[in-house]
């Protein structure tokens, strides 16, 4: 996609993966850079209006805020070409706010820092065509594997799970970018390079023809009363309410089910949903055991410098440090 002409605007520091990656290929084209020191929704307006940019990768959060900002139709954006959302799961719902506000297409990546850092791209094959929501659908999908990248979704004994788009397993990977190993950390190296495939820790399904849906990572799968639940599809149910500006899914303690999920909500600028009704909404699009068993509304989430949310720190506030610590090993194994 990156071409001779193209004016990539870097809104992510160049430190990061998602930051990195796109100034080698911006630089092997001859393309123009456009640099953002600091990321506020006005600057990346006018940067995009003056500098006529024509393509950006964005984390959800950042996505999330252009889409809301007031700011937004005070400029030209008519020149943005394409917009990548990585370093996080994205939602079908953010997929479309994007493509719909800010007027280009859009699509994840999926990628990490041992794989140098591209993997996989949700952007549409040749051919393919989907109806109504099934685009953004597809377009939020961790995708197909970019060329020379191999990927697989395995069990926990490195077996390949049925390509049924159901059935969970962690997305391993083999390349010549990935990684050789750990910088002097042989037992971390020879566990994530078990059979020379690099292990993610990404749980996710396959389909027949080899799209990729993350599920979560690893850590952050709910166990409850024995069935797993992906905080994650949790999430992508609440986003999708109209009123809901971010939200965390985390495992609380309970004494029947060992963890139940509870979501951790920040609501959009006026607006005041209950739980009652987000409890609803839920319910309406996925299984019942999966919705949240509580909501707690807060005013903002704790995040990464790169905008990923600290799930780590908001579990510790319902779980006893040996709780904990057990949690968190159960979640390793």
């Amino acid at each position: 996609m990156t071409k001779p002409d193209s004016v990539n605007l870097h809104t992510i520091p160049l430190f990061h993966a998602n930051g990195w990656g796109t100034a080698h290929s911006v630089t092997f084209v001859g393309g123009k850079h456009v640099m953002l020191q600091r990321f506020t929704c006005p600057e990346v307006f006018q940067l995009i209006q003056r500098e006529r940019v024509d393509s950006l990768s964005l984390v959800p959060i950042m996505a999330t805020a252009l889409v809301n900002s007031p700011d937004r139709q005070k400029y030209d954006l008519s020149s943005l070409e394409w917009i990548s959302i990585g370093g996080a799961a994205s939602s079908p719902t953010l997929v479309r706010e994007t493509e719909e506000k800010l007027g280009c297409a859009c699509f994840a990546g999926y990628g990490l820092t041992e794989t140098a850092p591209v993997l996989s791209t949700a952007k549409l094959k040749p051919g393919e065509q989907f109806d109504g929501g099934e685009l953004y659908v597809a377009r939020a999908m961790t995708g197909y594997a970019i060329p020379g990248v191999e990927l697989r979704v395995v069990d926990f004994e490195d077996n390949d799970v049925a390509r049924d788009g159901k059935t969970m397993g962690e997305i391993v990977a083999r390349s010549d970018g990935v990684m050789q190993g750990y910088w002097q950390q042989p037992a971390a190296t020879a566990e994530a390079m078990r059979g020379g495939w690099f292990h993610t820790g990404d749980m996710a399904t396959i389909s027949e023809d080899g799209r990729i849906l993350i599920a979560d990572r690893k850590k952050d799968i709910i166990v409850s009363g024995g069935e797993n639940i992906s905080s994650l599809e949790v999430e992508k149910a609440l986003l999708a309410h109209p009123a809901v500006y971010e939200a965390a899914v985390i495992p609380v303690p309970d004494e029947k089910w060992g963890e139940v999920p509870k979501a951790l909500v920040v609501a959009k600028p006026g607006s005041n949903p209950t739980e009652a009704e987000l409890l609803e909404f839920c319910r309406s699009r996925i299984a019942h055991y999966k919705c949240p068993r509580s909501i707690e509304f807060l005013e903002s989430l704790p995040k990464t410098a790169t905008g990923k949310i600290l799930k780590k720190g908001l579990r510790k506030k319902y779980w006893s440090e040996q709780e904990h610590n057990a949690h968190e090993f159960t979640a390793r194994k």
